[in-house]
């Protein structure tokens, strides 16, 4: 596998130029191994969304060996330097692209349609085509469950989340985190900061010191690449969890949990339909149901009975005889959110612009 940097694949293009990188793709043997390229905005390290994307091609190599080339390009902004890398690695030969951010949308749909030979994953977008699959995780069926267990173990009603942007992705595990708050105590409270970063550490850690200073006393990571907001808040002796990899080796003593991602059985199936000529673009929104969403690292702390309820709807959730978005649901502003009896279609949580009530922190305009 090879790590790579936007410095060096922007070096390249400019050494080359794009046309000649387009140009060499007649070069690229059919019966050369598979070129997979990963892209991402932030470093793989050891935590964090772009650590689980990168685990997630694990099976895939150990599955194809030598029949597959991985390539991982870290630190990539949103925005043109994205389309270009993109489009270099294409050139270079990649056939399977997994644009692993947002904001990549665009730059990597147009590659789709550009040559249908190519097949494309997209996180947390929502554009299709025939050769390209957005893909998400039903993060909310997690913080739904770790809303029940930071109700319990808080003593100010008051939590908080450090979030990235305001994607419905995460839009919906903040709802989730507080109707699950809330089926504990119906009086919880949830105030958000945007800090608009993958990963900016000062900026998260800023963040969640703002939160605890508002008496936050369990603090909800939501999609930071950085351990930054949970050491923080083990420093004031505040709960925490995060999203997609464990991070609880950073605190030992208040760490509450983790939604993790295993990407594995997703990415495995996807390369399997490309190899075989099946690939098929559609939405993918998978959680608990597909083994891509598991809650681990449980506190110690959370009382028995409390895990015994979180595990039984835990269970439900599992098997689809409960959805975190069964109503009746209000939103902030006071009007209905779900009717009663009704549940959210995943083609609406997907699209999700609203918080519940709750949520003390309006969304940005």
């Amino acid at each position: 596998m090879t790590n790579l940097t936007r410095r060096t694949l922007m070096q390249a293009a400019a050494a080359t130029g794009l046309a000649g990188v387009f140009a060499s793709r007649s070069a690229f043997a059919a019966d050369e191994p598979l070129g997979i390229a990963l892209v991402v905005p932030s470093p793989v390290g050891d935590v964090g969304w772009a650590h689980a994307l990168a685990v997630g091609l694990e099976p895939v190599k150990a599955a194809y060996g030598d029949k597959v080339k991985v390539t991982i390009i870290e630190n990539v902004a949103e925005g043109p330097d994205a389309d270009r890398i993109m489009n270099k690695v294409v050139a270079d030969g990649a056939k399977f692209l997994i644009a692993g951010s947002f904001g990549y949308q665009n730059g990597a749909l147009q590659i789709a349609r550009r040559d249908p030979s190519v097949s494309v994953l997209h996180a947390s977008g929502f554009q299709v085509a025939p050769n390209f699959s957005p893909f998400a995780a039903k993060y909310f069926q997690g913080t739904y469950l770790l809303g029940m267990a930071a109700a319990t173990l808080s003593k100010t009603g008051k939590l908080g989340s450090v979030s990235a942007f305001a994607i419905p992705e995460l839009i919906t595990s903040i709802n989730a985190f507080t109707l699950g708050a809330q089926a504990v105590n119906p009086n919880i409270e949830v105030s958000v900061v945007w800090v608009n970063s993958w990963f900016d550490p000062a900026k998260e850690q800023e963040a969640a010191k703002a939160l605890i200073a508002q008496d936050c006393d369990v603090i909800f990571s939501n999609a930071q690449d950085t351990p930054s907001v949970i050491s923080a808040c083990e420093e004031a002796g505040v709960y925490a969890f995060n999203l997609n990899s464990s991070m609880k080796k950073y605190a030992p003593k208040t760490y509450l949990g983790c939604v993790t991602t295993d990407w594995s059985p997703f990415f495995k199936a996807s390369v399997d339909a490309h190899l075989a000529g099946t690939f098929k673009g559609q939405n993918a929104f998978l959680g608990m149901a597909d083994n891509v969403v598991e809650v681990v690292d449980w506190n110690p702390n959370i009382p028995a009975d409390t895990m015994t309820k979180i595990k039984e709807i835990e269970a439900k959730i599992a098997d689809g005889s409960f959805s975190p978005f069964t109503g009746p649901i209000t939103k902030a502003d006071g009007s209905e959110g779900v009717a009663a009896g009704a549940t959210l279609p995943d083609s609406d949580i997907i699209a999700m612009n609203w918080h519940v009530k709750g949520v003390a922190t309006p969304l940005p305009k």
